[in-house]
């Protein structure tokens, strides 16, 4: 990022920081670490014009969990949010230095702190049946050929939660390890987007993460462990934590092929999930 975006200034200014320095860029923001008043440091997101319903229902429901599993909000904008600084690492850090086991554990942790109850309505959410519209959209000839069986079945399924599903419970919607940081005994989320439904669905992306560990992801044993480890923490079903990891799976697809983005993954993590989930 060589140019500042206009909305810079203007955060800067309302929430009267000092100090800017960029540190990443994303599709739908860029984030910066700046000096908060007695706060110290703080990250600072700046929304993209266009960045959709996502990104602000996100940001409404990062401030609603209170600083309770997720970064502490500061400042909230509709192009903008002001956070908490998170130090340390990731817990894609932790699982890909080989302690993907606790790495599980501490994510149980900070989902289930997510959905506790709180005493206040959550703002407006977006519920699941509309986060997977572009599953059912995607021409199923833009899969390549040998993907296309694995999609059917995995939109069945899909469409078979959905149907089921009746649950109000706030989700995050993007929970997986790189979006969970910290050190220690001291882990919180970020960038939700601010869904409504199944809770067992905040589990599903965990299947294919972390993220640059695809011997790790792509081991059967591994999904199989993963499953049983949520299942015996939460006491949700392991076969339907499977089935959300399925239909997310191929909805995290039909979201790459959309944005003209490579799928192979995703493929080879339905090549994968599918005879898992259906041995039951």
């Amino acid at each position: 990022m060589t140019t500042p975006p206009p909305t810079l200034a203007d955060a800067m200014a309302r929430w009267s920081l000092a100090a800017p320095a960029f540190v990443t860029e994303t599709a739908s923001s860029v984030i910066y670490r700046v000096a908060y008043a007695n706060h110290g440091p703080a990250a600072l997101k700046l929304l993209k014009p266009g960045a959709g319903d996502d990104e602000a229902r996100g940001g409404a429901l990062l401030a609603w969990y209170g600083g309770h599993g997720a970064a502490r909000v500061f400042g909230l904008a509709p192009d903008a949010v002001l956070m908490e600084w998170l130090p340390g690492k990731t817990l894609g850090d932790l699982a890909r230095a080989g302690r993907d086991d606790l790495a599980t554990s501490i994510l149980v942790d900070v989902v289930e702190r997510l959905h506790a109850r709180r005493a206040t309505p959550p703002p407006e959410l977006t519920p699941l049946r509309r986060r997977f519209a572009s599953l059912f959209r995607t021409d199923p000839r833009r899969w390549r050929a040998d993907a296309r069986p694995l999609v059917a079945r995995a939109a069945a399924v899909a469409e078979g939660l959905l149907d089921a599903d009746t649950s109000t419970q706030p989700l995050h919607g993007d929970i997986h390890h790189d979006n969970i940081l910290g050190t220690g005994e001291t882990w919180a989320a970020i960038d939700p987007k601010g869904l409504i439904g199944d809770p067992a669905y905040d589990y599903a992306n965990s299947f294919q993460n972390p993220e640059r560990a695809e011997a790790l992801v792509l081991d059967p044993a591994r999904v199989a462990r993963h499953a049983t480890a949520l299942a015996e923490r939460t006491g949700i079903a392991r076969r339907h934590l499977l089935a959300w990891a399925v239909a997310h799976t191929a909805l995290s697809g039909a979201w790459n092929i959309e944005d003209d983005n490579p799928f192979a993954h995703q493929a080879a993590m339905l090549a994968l999930l599918l005879p898992i989930y259906e041995a039951g």
